[in-house]
């Protein structure tokens, strides 16, 4: 009797030595940090070598559930629908029957939750027909779910970690992407006796994806622009910047050293769109050239939301151009059109964050409001008019906000 005792004190004092160090390697592991790989190798080799499992899958949680570890098992664990099939086992048990024929193959399912939240489940077979090798199963369930818990709490962490890096990387780039932007945008728009410019622009986020430019080529001679790229959010913003650097590094390079062409231009910027947004985007860009001395004023609309000239009682819509770039790997056709513009002719550029904006009732302020209020306030300067058309907007979408990138770019040639 005395003998049995000591025995089972020894096996005890055993076992807990190997716990402790079982806990140890992980720890250290961990603090020296280890891979993923690196983990979940140990872990294996713990629930292999020194506890003697050798057949096991080990699920986790990050986007979406995924086999984190699979060892001698030939079943095919992609058919468990972990979240359907396991998120239901908030204890450790023990399967005796299951309505899922993979399942039913298991002996134990060990849950990791972390306040409520699923994170991992570690699924135990092979025991059946080993009574012993149960019952001392039996007495290490909760040490083998602290120690899972461990090693997928650092996996998780590392997750995390690796996330932060990223949002960090991404504050960056969207820092620099904003200063770009800054500076890419026209400083300083002329008002003179020849022509009055003004510009209002508000993105939605920190970096938005709409651009306008004036840009002086000599000889009387201006460049007037505006762009939108389609979708939203940070890729959206970095492309558009990339946009405005590629049009600006055109004017001080390639057009110092060659007269400028309009087709060279919109099929050279569909070969960058094309390569830098691989078809998953496309910008829709209006591109004029006008000539102070000649009044005459050459454009390109690719695709873009229709700029219109108005003396202040009719209307023209510039349509003439080609489809947005980026759609196609060659343009299919680009065509050039041509007003002469008679005195104090205003032309006005936006993008459909303006034509687009909804109210409370779902209705779109629209291209007809958008002149009639160009039209109402046709006197004042375009500065003024601007903000005038801007405080319309805020009226019509009330307490709402605003779902896109925002610009009207008025340009008035006396």
């Amino acid at each position: 009797m005395k003998e049995r005792a000591i025995a089972h004190l020894e096996s005890k004092l055993e076992m807990n030595e190997f716990r402790l160090h079982s806990l140890l390697e992980i720890t250290r592991a961990i603090t020296t940090n280890q891979s993923v790989e690196q983990l979940t190798r140990l872990f294996e080799f713990i629930m292999r070598e020194q506890l003697g499992f050798d057949r096991f899958v080990l699920f986790n949680k990050e986007k979406d559930w995924s086999c984190l570890l699979k060892v001698g098992l030939k079943s095919k664990i992609k058919d468990i629908d972990v979240q359907n099939e396991l998120t239901r086992f908030r204890e450790i048990t023990v399967i005796e029957s299951s309505y899922s024929a993979v399942i039913d193959e298991f002996d134990l399912i060990i849950p990791i939750y972390h306040k409520d939240k699923p994170l991992a489940f570690l699924l135990i077979s092979g025991l059946e027909n080993e009574r012993m090798r149960l019952t001392e199963t039996m007495q290490n369930l909760h040490f083998i779910q602290t120690l899972t818990n461990i090693v997928v709490m650092a996996i998780e962490n590392k997750r995390m970690a690796r996330e932060e890096i990223k949002r960090e990387r991404l504050k960056k780039e969207l820092e620099v992407a904003k200063e770009m932007q800054k500076l890419l945008f026209p400083s300083d728009l002329p008002t003179n006796k020849r022509m009055d410019i003004s510009a209002r622009y508000i993105p939605r986020h920190e970096v938005g994806g709409d651009y306008y430019d004036f840009i002086p080529i000599g000889n009387d001679q201006y460049i007037i622009c505006i762009a939108d790229v389609s979708g939203k959010g940070i890729s959206a913003a970095m492309l558009m910047a990339n946009f405005q650097a590629t049009i600006r590094t055109f004017y001080s390079t390639v057009f110092q050293l060659q007269a400028f062409d309009f087709e060279f231009l919109i099929t050279e910027l569909n070969k960058k769109v094309m390569t830098s947004a691989k078809g998953e985007k496309f910008i829709t860009f209006f591109i004029a050239k006008y000539n102070a001395s000649t009044r005459e004023l050459e454009y390109i609309n690719a695709g873009h939301n229709q700029p219109f000239l108005t003396n202040g009682k009719e209307v023209k819509l510039l349509d003439i151009g080609c489809v947005g770039l980026g759609m196609f790997d060659e343009m299919p056709f680009i065509q050039i059109g041509k007003e002469v513009l008679g005195p104090n002719t205003t032309l006005v550029l936006y993008t459909d964050g303006v034509v687009e904006l909804e109210n409370e009732k779902q209705q779109h302020f629209e291209l007809e409001q958008l002149i009639k209020n160009v039209h109402n306030f046709y006197r004042l300067s375009m500065e003024d008019m601007n903000n005038i058309i801007f405080s319309k907007l805020d009226e019509w979408r009330g307490s709402l906000k605003l779902v896109d990138d925002t610009a009207v770019f008025s340009c008035r040639f006396f």
